[in-house]
Formats: structure tokens, C-alpha cells, sequence
């Protein structure tokens, strides 16, 4: 990984001992609880996949809470704009955005325990710190009474996790088409790293159908999961290269209704990610290969006479790929502002919702929001807000470098 590198000049020192940026800073760390207080709450709201709507409503107070002209669009996305106080500029935004949605599914129990010094549930990080800092940033410059030159934008998206597939980035994009001055994530905690390359992934869902039976009466009949489970070692044999990184994951196997019974249908969700959309693509290719082959398979190792089996594959998202200039004013403003905070960072890909803008050649970067977290998708996940104001600056320094604060 590259490392980001120092510079002689720094203009994030003039920009912090503005009195009124000074103020901001201040306010974040006055008011560490309050935050920690709002992520809570934001957390122990449940947010589904394709159902965000009570978390984004409850957000959408706190938005507008802070003097922005907040909106819910049609896809469920919460908007806060901060209107740019600079004729010539204001049409321009940056835009400041978390995910809403989180992997787990409906029924789980996102209750916040706090043990020893940590935060504790499903989503307490990811992205329940993302959406805590975009409600602190907005609520500190709100005190603070600044003015960028380009407007700002505060965002909580829905869909940037599983089967989402970027709709809400994609919605944002669009409503905000060739006015995204610069695109922001803030996505987990840590704060040692600036994603600055967008992680190409394709989701795919194979579908095997059969006859179906008794398991003995019809014994000897092709069965689905075992021609799912032919599928998944074959493909499992797969080598993948270390540079570019690839990799491939089955995440979701359904099928089948009792014990005793042939099953008449089976499915596997597959994540498959690549720093290369070439790669990407012969991973693909090759998973589809090894399904084919192993439906085959089945059905020679079946007793003639018993059915067919049939192979539906199903595309369930695309992300694309993109990647920021080494010269880009938005990566030159985070190198800057983590010298500032004498904070050391790399930079690295990932696949967030700054794929999209990337993907469109608009600058964009994703970078944790502050403190610590880990156990992320599990149920296991913890979240320790401590020393949580690096990632708040940090964060806030850099949408106002880009904004430009009006003197």
C-alpha cells in the first residue's frame, strides 16, 4: 500500500485558527457524549436491508435539528443541505454521506450494551459511527455559524450493503448530476486509512431446480443441493491472485423443506471482488463454468428417468471500480489535514459508496469516522468511542477544505 506523504506548506493551520472553525472543533469535543448518546439511538433502530425508513426518519430530525433544509427522496435517502453562501460556487456540493442499511436481517437484536469502556451490537460501527459524525459534523458547524463558498450536503443513504447494490449513491448521483464537487463517506471508525480506490464486486445468485421426491421412493433422482454443493467445490478449487487482490465468498445457501425430502429447488448467494475488472470478470466466467459443469455432473451420477435439473443464474448487484487521482485536490486536502492532526494514514481500496462518484471520475474518498470498531457484519460487532474526535476533525477539516470557508 502507498503511503500518503508530507508536504511543506500546510493551509489546514490557517484554516483551524479561523475563530469560527475553531468554534466547530471545540463543539465536537464539548459535546463527545451527545454524539456517542445519538449513535446509540441510530443503532438500536432496526435498518434492514430495503427497509431504512425508520432509521432515516429518526435522522432526519436530528438533521434538521441543525438549520438544514433536509428531504427524503424516493428511495428512502435523507438529504440535509447547507446552502454555499458564494454566488458563483453554491450550485457546486460537497457531499457528506453514510450508509443507513445495515447486513442484518429483520428480528435481530441491535440493543447497544456497553461493556467494559465499549459499545456493543450489530451495526454499532458500521455505519453507526458513519451516521453519528455526519449529525455531529452538521450540528458543528450549525454552532459555529460558518459559511462554506459550495454548498454541503448531508447525506444517509439506503442500499450500500448486500443486495442494495449502491442504489442510494446511484439515487444521490443522479439528483446531484454534475453538481458533486467532491464525495465523502464516512464508513466505520478507524482512522488510519483513506480508501482511495473503488473495489469492483459482482453478487450473483445460481438457482438449481429439479423434479423434487421422497428421499426414498424417489431415491436416485438429481438433487439440487447436491449439485449446489458440487458447484461450490469446483469453484472453490479456483486459484486467485494475491496482486491484483481477488477474492470470492458464498455467503447466503438456502433450499429444501424437510429431512426426507428430495428438494425441489436450491440457491447460493456468491460476493465476488476484484482490484481488477478483468480479473473480476474470469472470476465470473469461471463460477458460471463450474455450476454448468457441476449440474452435470448431477445428472450423471442420477438414475435416468427421475427429471432434469435446471441452472438459473441471477445477477444481484454490480459495483464499479474507479480510483483517485495522486493528484486530486480532495486527496491533497486529507493528506494535509492529517498532517495537521499529526495522524498517520494509508491509503487502500475498499468498496463503499465512494465506488460510484470514482466510477464517474468525480473525486471521492471513504474514510472512517473516529475511535475504534470491529466485528463488523457479525453479531459480535463493538464500537469504543474513545479518542473518537481525531475522526470528527478529521472529517469536518476536510469537507470544509474542499468547501471552502467564506471569510
Amino acid at each position: 500500500m502507498a503511503t500518503l506523504t508530507a508536504r511543506a506548506a500546510n493551509p489546514i493551520d490557517s484554516l483551524a485558527q479561523d475563530k469560527r472553525v475553531a468554534r466547530a472543533l471545540a463543539w465536537l469535543d464539548k459535546n463527545l457524549d451527545w454524539i456517542t448518546e445519538q449513535q446509540i439511538a441510530i443503532t438500536e433502530i432496526p435498518a434492514p436491508e430495503f427497509q431504512e425508513a425508520a432509521r432515516g426518519a429518526y435522522v432526519a430530525k436530528l438533521l434538521a435539528a441543525s438549520g438544514l433544509d433536509v428531504r427524503i427522496d424516493s428511495v428512502g435517502n435523507v438529504t440535509g443541505t447547507r446552502t454555499g453562501a458564494s454566488d458563483k460556487e453554491k450550485e457546486d456540493a460537497v457531499l457528506v454521506v453514510a450508509h443507513l442499511d445495515t447486513v442484518f436481517p429483520a428480528g435481530t437484536d441491535v440493543r447497544v450494551r456497553r461493556v467494559n469502556g465499549r459499545l456493543e451490537a450489530p451495526g454499532i460501527a458500521d455505519d453507526g459511527a458513519g451516521l453519528a459524525a455526519v449529525v455531529a459534523i452538521a450540528r458543528a458547524i450549525e454552532q459555529a455559524r460558518l459559511k462554506t463558498h459550495a454548498s454541503i450536503v448531508f447525506a444517509a443513504d439506503v442500499g450500500e450493503e448486500g443486495e442494495g447494490n449502491l442504489r442510494g449513491i446511484r439515487e444521490l448521483m443522479n439528483a446531484y448530476n454534475g453538481r458533486v464537487r467532491a464525495a465523502i463517506a464516512l464508513d466505520g471508525a478507524a482512522t488510519d486509512y483513506v480508501t482511495t480506490v473503488g473495489l469492483a464486486s459482482r453478487r450473483l445468485e445460481l438457482q438449481i431446480t429439479g423434479p423434487g421426491g421422497h428421499s426414498w421412493s424417489d431415491f436416485g433422482a438429481p438433487n439440487p443441493i447436491t449439485a449446489l454443493a458440487r458447484g461450490i467445490v469446483q469453484f472453490s478449487r479456483t486459484r486467485v491472485p494475491e496482486e491484483p487482490r481477488t477474492t470470492f465468498n458464498f455467503g447466503v445457501i438456502e433450499g429444501g423443506n424437510s429431512v426426507n425430502s428430495i428438494p425441489a429447488l436450491a440457491n447460493v448467494k456468491v460476493d465476488l471482488r476484484s482490484a481488477d475488472d478483468g480479473e473480476l470478470s474470469r472470476l465470473e466466467n469461471e463460477l458460471r463454468r463450474s455450476f454448468a459443469s457441476a449440474v452435470e455432473e448431477e445428472m450423471v451420477a442420477a438414475v435416468s428417468g427421475h427429471g432434469t435439473l435446471k441452472l438459473k443464474i441471477r445477477v444481484l448487484g454490480v459495483r464499479p471500480s474507479g480510483k483517485l487521482p495522486a493528484d486530486s485536490p480532495l486527496l491533497m486536502a486529507i493528506e494535509n489535514v492529517d498532517r495537521y492532526l499529526g495522524n498517520r494514514s494509508r491509503l487502500e481500496p475498499s468498496s463503499t459508496d465512494a465506488n460510484l462518484p470514482l466510477s464517474q471520475g468525480i473525486p471521492a474518498i471513504a474514510i472512517g469516522a473516529g475511535g475504534q470498531g470491529g466485528g463488523s457484519h457479525s453479531l459480535d460487532e463493538w464500537y469504543d468511542p474513545a479518542g473518537r474526535e481525531l475522526g470528527l476533525k478529521r472529517a469536518m477539516l476536510t469537507v470544509l477544505a474542499v468547501a471552502g470557508v467564506q471569510l
